[in-house]
């Protein structure tokens, strides 16, 4: 299972998904909880895989989650220019907007709750696809 890792200072997003881009867990966690929310999940779903973006506080995290998971769980950094608009529009693709807020133009739509979760998964999703690319 991979793990995607959109890093914060106060907040991070976490999603794990497999190869075939299924995901199983999607979540925005306070930063002083990312310990015990990856022990939990790497428990549950064997993580042989991070991907991580490269922006804010990746080095730091990318020590931490070394020492959280194991020095044998490959680490990837990548890519994360615009992960957060593309993430935006994301959101309301998996959480349709209801009543009056369809009424409003998709730009000026604001997300009700925080969008690294998503950010995490696409960051899944840039990795696998750069890895697919590059075999054709």
């Amino acid at each position: 299972m991979i793990l995607g890792f959109d890093p914060g200072r106060d907040k991070c997003g976490i999603a794990i998904m497999d190869k075939n881009k299924k995901i199983y867990y999607h979540q925005v966690v306070e930063s002083p909880k990312i310990t015990t929310t990856i022990i939990e999940l790497n428990q549950k779903f064997d993580i042989n895989l991070i991907v991580i973006g490269d922006q804010t506080t990746s080095k730091i995290w990318e020590q931490n989650l070394t020492k959280i998971i194991s020095e044998k769980v490959p680490i990837i950094k990548v890519d994360e220019r615009y992960s957060s608009l593309e993430a935006r529009d994301r959101y309301w693709q998996l959480y349709p907007p209801q009543w009056f807020v369809r009424l409003i133009p998709k730009g000026m739509r604001i997300p009700s709750k925080p969008i690294d979760d998503i950010v995490a998964i696409i960051l899944i999703e840039r990795y696998l696809n750069s890895k697919f690319n590059s075999l054709n």
